[in-house]
Formats: C-alpha cells, structure tokens, sequence
C-alpha cells in the first residue's frame, strides 16, 4: 500500500516561514515527479511547485515564486517544501502528491497525480 504522510502544519504569523516534509512510503518515486498543491476553503486545488525524479529544476506556481522553495530526497523517498515570506493568502490545506508517469518535467494539474497525503493545514495570521 502506497502512502504520503505530511508532517504536521501550523500557524505562522504574516512574514514567517515554516517547512513542510513529505514522506512516501510502499514504492520508490525516484523516477516520477513530485509535487505540492494546496486547497484553501471554497477554492479549487492549486499546484504550489513540483519537482522532477532528478530533482533539478523545480517549478513552482506563480503566487508562491520566490518565496517557496521544494527540495527532494531520493534516498529517503521525501520531499519538502520550504515556506518563506509567508502571507494570510497562502493560508490552506497542503497537501503532496505523487505521480506513477515516469516521464520527464513537472505536471502541474491535480490530475496527473495518482497518490495524495491527507493534507496538513497552514494558517497565516495577519
């Protein structure tokens, strides 16, 4: 059985920063790219930023550019997501996600990932 557990968000106030892990366990990723999205209340699911098996070259989604930054570890089957420069807007559920295609690059649509985590909540206070 194939799972991604997040490590447990938080509340940080406007202009802090927080890190969020993600580790996978029940098969290797390190041919596939992985990616964080969040959902904020009464909005679609949005990509924050993805990175390949490689690990070269994330990207990331325009609102969160230069402030976040996502690393991953092969090894230990992980990824994170480093938060700095934190806004009330980015206030949301994360969530980190996997996908099985082992093509090259970064899907950014919720729908090319085949494995969730449960979501950890980030709240920013202004």
């Amino acid at each position: 059985q194939v799972t991604l557990v997040e490590s447990v968000g938080g509340l940080v106030q406007d202009g802090g920063s927080l890190r969020l892990s993600c580790a996978a366990s029940g098969r290797t990723f390190s041919r596939s790219a992985m990616s964080w999205f969040r959902q904020a209340p009464g909005k679609e699911r949005e990509f924050v930023g993805g990175v390949s098996w490689s690990g070269s070259s994330p990207y990331y989604g325009d609102s969160v550019k230069g402030r976040f930054t996502i690393s991953r570890d092969n090894a230990k089957n992980t990824i994170d997501l480093q938060m700095n420069r934190l806004k009330p807007d980015d206030t949301a559920v994360y969530y980190c996600a996997a996908s099985s295609n082992t093509k090259p690059g970064v899907r950014i649509g919720a729908e090319d990932y085949d494995y969730w985590g449960q979501g950890t909540q980030v709240t920013v206070s202004s």
